[in-house]
């Protein structure tokens, strides 16, 4: 199976010099990961937010510096460490850089439901592509919510999350999930629209 990063994202020392200008397009997807709190490690606060174009690149990646104390940082899954959380930007000017990306878009994610209460914000329903609940990838699980490693190995045909979660990977996979379904999933929502 292959990759998923498209090799525009994969830069050398030379490059990475170099600042490319940020192309936004109709659409982003966004993916968060999440650490632990509490006694058991087991409530859930923000830790990283990365979106992506429509052409896989990476336009925003950012952590968050955690307000209650990390119990588990779940490493082994969200691919977090203390260090990264450190160096991390306040929650309110995350929300602020993240709706000032997703104004006016599209927003592709898997479970977006649970991205934006993580990130305590709100996008027009009309507006969201949530690969988690459109019908013909819930029909690939049987009519249950598919997990996004079945989705993307089902119909795209790439290995995802064989180690740590990467949340850059993981929108990257939502984006080329709703890529794939793009045309009847437009028209899909302007049905719905016509109806209503």
């Amino acid at each position: 199976k292959e990759s998923l990063i498209p090799s525009a994202t994969k830069v050398n020392d030379q490059e990475e010099e170099e600042e490319k200008p940020i192309r936004l397009t109709a659409a982003v997807a966004i993916d968060c990961e999440m650490v632990g709190t509490g006694p058991t490690g087991k409530d859930s606060i923000l830790a990283r937010v990365s979106i992506v174009n429509e052409f896989g690149e990476c336009i925003y990646d950012e952590f968050v510096k955690p307000k209650e104390k990390v119990t588990d940082y779940r490493t082994e899954v969200s691919g977090v460490r203390p260090a990264d959380l450190k160096e991390g930007k306040d929650l309110y000017e995350v929300q602020q850089d993240v709706l000032c990306i997703i104004h006016g878009r599209k927003v592709v994610g898997h479970d977006l439901k649970h991205d934006f209460d993580a990130l305590l914000i709100g996008h027009p329903k009309y507006d969201l592509r949530d690969t988690s609940k459109y019908k013909p990838f819930r029909e690939i699980a049987n009519g249950r919510t598919p997990s996004l490693k079945k989705l993307t190995a089902k119909v795209l045909n790439c290995d995802i999350q064989s180690g740590e979660h990467s949340s850059i990977e993981d929108a990257q996979a939502a984006m080329l999930l709703y890529l794939v379904k793009k045309k009847e999933w437009e028209r899909s929502i302007k049905r719905k629209k016509r109806r209503s």
